[in-house]
């Protein structure tokens, strides 16, 4: 059964009517058949037109949705030979934080994402993808190995935002996601960073201080969630589609600020409705940004990344 958001009602009203007719069907309607297909016609006219004009806290509660695609689902479909690496030789291994070696259209890479889960048990182990300071630790240790031997790095973030917990404080949650966000930056190899879902805070630029950052067009990033801004400035979480707006929190926005280089599109209703091809197109995007970054020198890089950041208004 798929899971409709709140402004979907008319779209899960005709769904359901179309599964009721074919529930219903019997070979003596001849006529059921045309019916059923306009449905699906006005279906995905309304789809499309809904998805066209989403406001930001829409696409705040598309870049949510449970049945996005998720790290391992870009894993699955992207990356070959993939070898994960785990810990973060210090203190333990974060699962919010995932992290290893593969390949990406045949080019070797180390490939460093967060991972939501998918259903209870998995968001549980995974932390709804709220890393603790030791997820941090082993990204940096990863980014190193890359640079070590050459290898360009991509990431794939999604996250609320870093565990806020009293024990990732005490472990220095704030200078583990400091030194995560220097080690993008002091990397000689190429760095490519991906929004896939939500790029809460500090949690997504210690691993999305890239080169080149991409946005799936429904995701959104933001120094802080919409209900946590509109508590600060409002003292309710019931004013974040307000808060949401104000913030310019969309693909669209930060294309037109400077924050991100790309966006990529989503099909028609989102990752969710299609997750093969939203992940097809994202791996695309990537190998094209990786192809442009080949050419360049360790100093070239770091001054590009440099660069990029510095430019941000």
């Amino acid at each position: 059964m798929a899971t409709f958001l709140d402004f979907e009602k008319p779209i899960a009203e005709l769904e359901a009517r179309i599964a009721e007719l074919r529930d219903t069907a019997s070979a003596t309607e001849p006529n059921i058949e045309a019916e059923i297909g306009r449905l699906q016609e006005r279906a995905q006219r309304q789809l499309r037109d809904t998805y066209a004009k989403l406001t930001p806290w829409q696409k705040t509660q598309v870049a949510r949705h449970p049945e996005r695609p998720h790290l391992k689902d870009y894993v699955e479909g992207l990356i070959e030979d993939f070898v994960p690496l785990a810990g973060d030789r210090n203190f333990a291994d974060d699962s919010a934080i995932i992290g290893g070696l593969g390949k990406l259209g045949g080019r070797r890479i180390v490939l460093i994402g967060h991972e939501k889960g998918d259903d209870t048990a998995s968001r549980l182990k995974h932390n709804f993808g709220m890393a603790r300071p030791e997820g941090y630790r082993k990204a940096i240790r990863l980014m190193q190995l890359a640079d070590r031997f050459g290898l360009p790095v991509v990431t794939l973030v999604d996250t609320p935002g870093a565990f806020p917990g009293v024990q990732a404080e005490e472990r220095g949650q704030a200078e583990a996601i400091a030194r995560s966000t220097e080690q993008c930056l002091a990397l000689g190899v190429p760095l490519v960073a991906a929004i896939v879902g939500e790029g809460g805070s500090g949690g997504a630029i210690a691993i999305a201080a890239a080169n080149k950052v991409l946005m799936l067009e429904h995701s959104v990033y933001a120094v802080i969630s919409p209900e946590g801004c509109a508590s600060i400035l409002w003292r309710t979480a019931e004013k974040a589609a307000d808060a949401a707006e104000a913030m310019r929190v969309t693909a669209q926005d930060l294309k037109q600020l400077g924050v991100i280089d790309r966006i990529v599109a989503e099909p028609a209703g989102g990752a969710h409705r299609e997750a093969a091809a939203t992940i097809a197109a994202l791996g695309a995007a990537i190998g094209e940004e990786l192809d442009a970054l080949a050419p360049l020198s360790a100093e070239q890089v770091r001054k590009a990344r440099r660069e990029k950041f510095l430019s941000v208004a």
